[in-house]
């Protein structure tokens, strides 16, 4: 723990100022990065983070207060690994119980997924307030997460409207956007990327055989997840992990970009106008828990922000389709649910000071 968090948060108390602990709760990934999104609600506020041990995890706890979990899923049981979940989510288990105890947060916000549970529900039995955001790569329904966490959440907010109809009690909150930018100058770059919480070997594979056949003229930058397979060749470089910050260095100079369908991956890529091209994980090959995957690239895909790519055919027609087409600046505009949840925070700081 900071120690100058410390010493802000005692004298704020000698002062009598209810500075509400707001933990921060999200899994490895996009759903770490949209806590990132709602900075302007905590920041000046005492809060923590609970997330997943990632490159994007240590990142945040280079630079915030924070607490790593043990990843667990359900989608783990899927794939045949009903014992490794088990194993896990004890960790995990005992892993949140600890944080909630220490911590003792007035109030948890979350944005899942499965990791994230334990948290939730020791920090509701604690008295915490919660509230419940749910994924954006959620479009046309609720998440697992979501259904399992309902009960538990005193605020429920789903990212499309047409999910916060298939999820009871749910308030919608769309924050995609469309920028108007001129053309930025881009490097003959590609960055491959398969997010930060699973390897996707097939993506790497993918690129990897594209460039040696000369499809890819582009210099190619690799971040494989952790014991993925690392290209070797001129023209490549290969990490496992590689630090947000460099993630968001390498984005601003490449003029492609190939990722797995995470939102957090997508919005950022395209956030920095570069071209996209979405290889989704697939269930059936033991590359996801589930195949919402397709759900989200079919999406963007139907909003002209990106191509997809299921094989090696897909992706070279993806590649003429992506030096062709003009830049988009996409981002997602939190203002509305900032302002939403920061009237919720004072309602109820208000209350708890009568």
């Amino acid at each position: 723990m900071n120690d100058q968090a410390t010493i802000d948060r005692t004298d704020a108390q000698k002062a009598g100022v209810d500075r509400t602990r707001i933990c921060l709760a999200g899994s490895g990934g996009g759903h770490v990065r949209q806590l990132f999104d709602l900075t302007a609600l905590y920041e000046g506020e005492d809060h923590f983070f609970v997330t997943e041990d990632t490159a994007l995890g240590r990142s945040v706890a280079a630079k915030s207060r924070a607490h790593f979990v043990a990843h667990v899923a359900l989608g783990q049981a899927r794939l045949g690994a009903p014992i490794h979940m088990l194993m896990a989510a004890f960790r995990n288990a005992a892993q949140s119980l600890k944080i909630i105890r220490k911590e003792r947060p007035s109030l948890v916000i979350t944005t899942g997924a499965g990791s994230m549970f334990f948290v939730t529900l020791f920090a509701r039995l604690m008295g915490s307030r919660i509230i419940l955001i749910d994924s954006f790569a959620r479009f046309s329904g609720p998440s697992a997460f979501a259904r399992i966490a309902r009960p538990l959440a005193h605020m429920r907010v789903a990212q499309s409207r047409i999910s916060a109809e298939n999820w009871p009690g749910a308030i919608a909150f769309d924050p995609l956007r469309e920028l108007e930018r001129e053309e930025q100058p881009k490097e003959p770059l590609l960055f491959a990327t398969v997010g930060a919480t699973l390897r996707f070997d097939r993506l790497v594979e993918m690129v990897a055989d594209a460039k040696q056949r000369g499809l890819i003229p582009e210099d190619v930058i690799f971040q494989t997840g952790d014991g993925g397979p690392l290209p070797q060749g001129e023209g490549m470089e290969a990490h496992e992990a590689l630090p947000f910050d460099r993630v968001g260095s390498i984005l601003r100079r490449a003029s492609i970009v190939v990722c797995h369908a995470g939102t957090g991956s997508i919005i950022t890529a395209l956030r920095e106008g570069c071209k996209v091209i979405v290889v989704p994980r697939r269930f059936a090959l033991g590359e996801h828990y589930d195949d919402h995957q397709s759900e989200i690239t079919t999406a963007f895909v139907e909003r002209g922000l990106v191509s997809m790519a299921n094989n090696a055919e897909e992706l070279a027609v993806a590649l003429k389709e992506a030096r062709q087409r003009p830049q988009r600046f996409v981002t997602t505009d939190h203002q509305p649910l900032i302002a939403h949840l920061a009237d919720d925070l004072a309602r109820h700081r208000a209350i708890k000071s009568h």
